[in-house]
C-alpha cells in the first residue's frame, strides 16, 4: 500500500526528548552537537536495548539453552530491521565492526578474481574507507582510476566518470554522499554506467544514511555499506550484498565458520549487544515516521515517512545555515552553496575562514559548547585535491534532524565572533 501523506508537523520537541545526551552542558551552556558526520547521538531506547541484552541475554550463538537462543533471535531481529531499512532480504545483511572492515573483507574476496590490468574506478569525493581497501589491490597489478570533481561546487564529474569506465573496469566504488562537503551523488546513474560495462558497483552510504531513504533494489547496486553509529545507533557496520555475490565470492574466513550466507562473511564472534541496539535505532526511526502522520503498511513504510519528515526539517536548517554562512567575511564554503539546490546536498558544511585555522575555529566553538570537527575526516583525497590538506583541512559543521534553528544561529554567531580581532 502507498503511505498516506504526513498530516502532522515535525515534532522536534519529541525528537530531542528521545536523546538524553542533548541535555549536556559545557561551560554553563547547553551543548550543540554539530558533529553528526563523525557519529550521531543515540536515543534512550538504544541504550536500553544494549544494557538489557547484557543484563539478561548475554551468550554466544547456536547454543541449546535460553540465553543463546535469545542471542540468535536478537541477531535475526537486527537483520530483519536492516533489511527493512535498506529494502532487501534479511540474508543479504552482513554485520561487522565498521564499514571499513567490511569493505576490506569484500575487496579482498573480489581481489581473488582480479588480474593484472583489471581496473577499479574510485572518486576524489570519497572517504578513505572506500578508497584504501581498493587501492590495496594494486599489489596484484590492478590499476586504480579516479573520477574527478567539479571544484567550484564539489560535485562529481559524471562525464569524467563515464569516460573512465571501460571493458577493463571491474569495480566502480562511489559514495552516496560526501562526508566532507555534503554532496549527494547520482548513484543510480553510476550503478547503471557500471553495469553497462559489466562492472560491479559498490556504494558507501555511511554519510547518506541519516539523511535520506535507501532502496538497494531500486539502485540495483551490488554492494552497499553503512555504519549504524552514523544514524542514531551503536558503533557497528552493516553491509548489503546481492545474495548471488555473497554466495559466489570466496571470503577469507576460519574453517569452522559456516559457509551459509550471510554468516560466512562475519568474522569471529559478533558484537551481540550492539546488534541488539541496531534494532532499537531502526525502531526509533520507524516511530518517528508514525509520529509524523498516518502510515499505511509496516516498518519499511514508516521509515520512508520518517525520512520525508527528516528531509523537510533538515532543508530548513540547511537554508538557514547557507544564508548565515554567506554573511561571514572571509568565509569560504566548499560544496553546493545555492539554496535552490538543497536536494543535492546533505546538511554537512565544510568551511575555511581566511586567517584562522580549522582547529582554531573548532576549539573556540568547542569552548562555547558547540561541537564541530576539524581536519580531513578521512576524506584525504578531497582535501589533497582541493589543496587544503597541509593547512588543516576544513572546519566541518554537521547537522542532523535533532538539531535546531537556534543551534544554527549559535554556530553562525560563534564563527562571526571568532573572526573578530
Amino acid at each position: 500500500m502507498t503511505p498516506k501523506t504526513n498530516t502532522k508537523p515535525f515534532d522536534l520537541e519529541w525528537v530531542r526528548s528521545q536523546f538524553p545526551s542533548l541535555s549536556r552542558e559545557v561551560n554553563g551552556r547547553q551543548a550543540a552537537f554539530l558533529d553528526g558526520p563523525g557519529g550521531t547521538q543515540v536515543p534512550q531506547r538504544v541504550i536500553d536495548a544494549i544494557s538489557d541484552y547484557l543484563r539478561g541475554s548475554n551468550a554466544n550463538t547456536c547454543g541449546a539453552y535460553a540465553t543463546s537462543r535469545e542471542t540468535d533471535h536478537a541477531i535475526a531481529a537486527a537483520r530483519s530491521a536492516m533489511a527493512d531499512f535498506l529494502g532487501c532480504a534479511a540474508d543479504e545483511i552482513v554485520f561487522g565492526p565498521n564499514m571499513t572492515t567490511l569493505t576490506f573483507a569484500i575487496s579482498r574476496a573480489i581481489g581473488r578474481e582480479l588480474k593484472a590490468g583489471d581496473e577499479i574506478l574510485l572518486t576524489h569525493l570519497d572517504h578513505d574507507a572506500n578508497i584504501s581497501p581498493w587501492r590495496a589491490l594494486e599489489e596484484r597489478g590492478v590499476k586504480i582510476q579516479f573520477a574527478d570533481i567539479h571544484e567550484k561546487d564539489c560535485t562529481l564529474n559524471l562525464d569524467d566518470l563515464a569516460s573512465k569506465i571501460t571493458s577493463r573496469t571491474k569495480i566502480v566504488a562511489v559514495g552516496y554522499a560526501s562526508n566532507a562537503v555534503g554532496t549527494i551523488n547520482d548513484v543510480k546513474t553510476v550503478v547503471r554506467l557500471a553495469h553497462e560495462a559489466g562492472a560491479m558497483a559498490y556504494i558507501d552510504a555511511v554519510h547518506y544514511a541519516p539523511h535520506g531513504p535507501i532502496d538497494v533494489r531500486e539502485l540495483d547496486c551490488d554492494f552497499l555499506a553503512c555504519s549504524t553509529y552514523k544514524f542514531f545507533g551503536p558503533h557497528m557496520g552493516v553491509l548489503y550484498g546481492k545474495r548471488e555475490h555473497l554466495a559466489r565470492l570466496k571470503p577469507y574466513k576460519l574453517r569452522a565458520n559456516t559457509n551459509a550466507v550471510p554468516q560466512r562473511w562475519e568474522w569471529g564472534t559478533l558484537n551481540h549487544e550492539c546488534i541488539a541496539g541496531i534494532t532499537a535505532c531502526v525502531e526509533y526511526l520507524a516511530e518517528l515516521g508514525r509520529q509524523s502522520g498516518p502510515v499505511a503498511g509496516g516498518r519499511r513504510e514508516a521509515l520512508h515517512a520518517a525520512y520525508r519528515a527528516i528531509q523537510a526539517h533538515e532543508r530548513k536548517l540547511m537554508d538557514r545555515m547557507l544564508r548565515g554562512l554567506s554573511e561571514i567575511p572571509g568565509l569560504r564554503l566548499y560544496g553546493i552553496s545555492d539554496p535552490a539546490r538543497l536536494e543535492s546536498r546533505c546538511p554537512t558544511f565544510a568551511v575555511r575562514i581566511e586567517g584562522h585555522s580549522p582547529l582554531e575555529l573548532a576549539t573556540k566553538l568547542g569552548d562555547q559548547g558547540i561541537f564541530t570537527w576539524d581536519g580531513n575526516y578521512y576524506a584525504i583525497n578531497l582535501t589533497e585535491r582541493l589543496g587544503v590538506e597541509q593547512s588543516g583541512g576544513f572546519l566541518r559543521i554537521g547537522l542532523v534532524h535533532y538539531n535546531t534553528e537556534q543551534e544554527v544561529d549559535r554556530v553562525v554567531g560563534g564563527l562571526r565572533s571568532s573572526t573578530l580581532r
